[in-house]
């Protein structure tokens, strides 16, 4: 009888693990804060790319698409902080020379490719644990509450759906990896930013390219993912076009719909607000909640940095 009750349980054993697999099936879980219309429309997406069997790819910027950027850009705060703490006192040539590129980037465009190398100028001379410190230290002072619930939801949902998720951002690469992977779970191979060489343990000014700003992120992707995307997000004019790489959604978050694009930089979007052409070409917007929180000091505001627009609302 012993010997009969364990073979029974040997062949159900198969069947019971068959009925598990066959039971699996990718579930879509609605993401609060976004409309009905919204979430049914990524639900069919998602739905539509069971049948997919390759590589299913998605891209996403960091700053102001995953996580807030009201009301400084955290790459910039971090940086300007850490000056202020390690050089801005001091008279020594190096901490002339790190003030000197301070001033650059104060002065500067920061949606030009000049700005982003002279992020990774100041950096370098720093080994990639320092950077990688500099960023978490900065984002739990003050950024660890920034990242979107609705695009937590929204990422949960793509990889339950088989997507690789990729993040692909114009701040320093090691600045930004170490906490983005820790709190989305993405690993830090697929976080992608401004790259520089690395030697004898400590980063360069000798930039890796391309620069993943404007048309290089679209070069990025081509470069370091090697795949097109089915999904891209982004947010503002220096995501267009890496979202029109996506064969797919093209979505974007809170989109400007008040300063018109004008000038060598606008490129397609030249006289339209960034609302305006994603709604010409497509585009699903949505809407996250950013707006300053807690009574933190920013060192960004003393250098009388212009702060970025609040979304107040979820639409």
């Amino acid at each position: 009888m012993l010997f009969e009750l364990k073979l029974k349980k040997v062949l159900l054993l198969p069947c019971l693990l068959l009925f598990v697999f066959i039971g699996h099936t990718q579930s879509y879980r609605n993401i609060g804060g976004w409309s009905t219309e919204i979430n049914q429309k990524i639900e069919s997406f998602l739905n539509s790319t069971l049948i997919i069997k390759e590589r299913k790819v998605a891209v996403f910027d960091c700053d102001g698409t995953l996580f807030g950027q009201t009301p400084y850009y955290l790459a910039d705060e971090a940086i300007y902080s850490y000056a202020k703490d390690k050089f801005a006192a001091r008279s020594d040539s190096l901490s002339l020379a790190k003030m000197a590129i301070i001033n650059n980037l104060i002065q500067g465009n920061n949606v030009g490719v000049d700005y982003v190398k002279n992020r990774i100028g100041f950096l370098s001379g720093l080994s990639p644990e320092e950077i990688e410190t500099i960023g978490e230290n900065y984002f739990r002072a003050k950024y660890q509450t920034k990242f979107y619930p609705e695009m937590r939801e929204l990422l949960a949902n793509l990889q339950e759906y088989g997507f690789e998720i990729w993040v692909l951002t114009a701040s320093p690469e090691i600045l930004y990896q170490k906490f983005v992977s820790e709190n989305l779970g993405i690993p830090e191979n697929r976080i992608l930013g401004v790259k520089s060489v690395i030697s004898q343990g400590k980063v360069t000014d000798k930039i890796v390219y391309p620069i993943p700003q404007d048309k290089g992120k679209a070069e990025a992707i081509q470069t370091f993912i090697k795949a097109r995307p089915l999904f891209v997000g982004g947010n503002s004019r220096g995501d267009l076009e890496m979202m029109n790489e996506s064969i797919g959604i093209k979505m974007i978050v809170n989109p400007d719909d008040g300063k018109v694009e004008k000038g060598l930089h606008a490129g397609a979007m030249e006289g339209h607000t960034v609302k305006e052409y994603w709604d010409r070409h497509n585009g699903l917007a949505v809407y996250c909640k950013d707006v300053p929180e807690g009574s933190y000091h920013y060192v960004s505001e003393e250098m009388n940095i212009k702060p970025n627009k609040v979304n107040p609302i979820t639409k």
